[in-house]
């Protein structure tokens, strides 16, 4: 008799715990608030969605290994991606839009804004943040944000379902946050080229177009050893100086772009580049015979616009090279001072004048 007093209260206990829970999801603030845009714990996030009313959309969704997923195709800049997080985690309401600008406002949004759906890790059952179980996916909030205020200095924003839009900003700092959620695809891309480890690497193929005996081969033997092979001529070379070799190898870890021009110059431009002669090509393949491909074009300078005493300037730029990455499907920008360690003629090997 005691025994069963006891499951009954038990049972009671459950049953008032579950009423209570399920009144307080019915009543959460999390998606109700009409002004609460930050976000308390953003290691909780899971997805972020944007899209603009031009039809472009990133899906933005986070990988078991922390790194981010860009429209379920490229990996996402980390940069960028922790901004936004940061981002998300400091807004604060400066003050509701004044009733006069309230319909102006109102209209820009409807036409200028980015859609912002923000996706969380959430507890099913959630006791005083003591006791959590159950934890799933949940849309938790979704608002609208738009552009700067007149003084710069917030961005208008609008909670999905609510009528009055608020002037947010971010204490410290000077400026509207607006560009911070671009919709645009190429914005969010992460830049990077080659991310080889010396482990990884089984051979790397430098190539000059305009100048073939500068070309060499770099095949790793046991991650000590290498053997450098003149191209075209095919020779192995005994004489040379292994530290440089050890560094060019290594600069391959980390190598990045500056910028994607796909969607900013014209395809014919574009194409025109790309069949006219390289200037370099350079080769990786990994120790899975994964190749990953680097060919260079010169990037004209401006000797069509301006002359000094009748002489042409630099008629290439002397900062910049266009190239094709990613399987030759991204045409982007690179910087000589990044891509110089990488780009070594035969001879800074072998001792002579580069």
């Amino acid at each position: 008799m005691k025994k069963n007093r006891w499951i009954l209260i038990i049972t009671l206990i459950l049953l008032i715990v579950a009423v209570v829970l399920l009144l307080t999801n019915t009543t959460s603030t999390l998606t109700g608030e009409r002004s609460e845009f930050a976000l308390k714990d953003t290691s909780k996030v899971v997805q972020v969605y944007l899209a603009d009313k031009e039809g472009n959309e990133v899906n933005l969704m986070r990988l078991e290994d922390g790194s981010w997923e860009l429209n379920g195709e490229h990996y996402a800049n980390k940069r960028k991606m922790d901004l936004l997080l940061k981002t998300m985690s400091e807004l604060k309401v400066r003050a509701p839009v004044a009733k006069s600008a309230h319909n102006t406002v109102v209209k820009r949004l409807a036409t200028n804004a980015v859609k912002v759906e923000v996706y969380e890790i959430v507890p099913g059952i959630n006791i005083f943040d003591w006791i959590t179980l159950f934890p799933h996916k949940k849309k938790t909030k979704t608002y609208f944000v738009g552009g700067p205020s007149q003084d710069n200095m917030s961005t208008y924003m609008l909670m999905e379902g609510a009528d009055k839009p608020y002037m947010v900003y971010i204490p410290m700092f000077r400026g509207f946050i607006s560009p911070r959620y671009s919709a645009l695809e190429d914005d969010w891309r992460d830049h990077q080229v080659f991310e080889h480890e010396m482990a990884e690497i089984r051979s790397i193929d430098v190539k000059f177009f305009k100048e073939a005996e500068k070309s060499y081969r770099v095949h790793n033997i046991d991650n000590i050893n290498f053997d450098l092979i003149d191209m075209p001529e095919g020779d192995t070379l005994s004489d040379y100086d292994n530290l440089r070799l050890l560094n060019f190898v290594n600069s391959f870890a980390d190598i990045k772009f500056e910028a994607i021009l796909n969607n900013k110059l014209e395809r014919a431009f574009i194409d025109s580049v790309i069949s006219s002669e390289p200037l370099h090509r350079i080769t990786i393949v990994d120790k899975e015979q994964d190749s990953t491909v680097v060919t260079t074009w010169f990037k004209k300078g401006f000797s069509d616009l301006y002359q000094e005493d009748g002489a042409a300037l630099e008629p290439y730029d002397l900062d910049r090279m266009y190239a094709l990455v990613n399987d030759d499907k991204d045409f982007v920008l690179i910087q000589y001072f990044v891509f110089d360690k990488v780009l070594r003629p035969l001879s800074f090997f072998i001792g002579q004048a580069e």
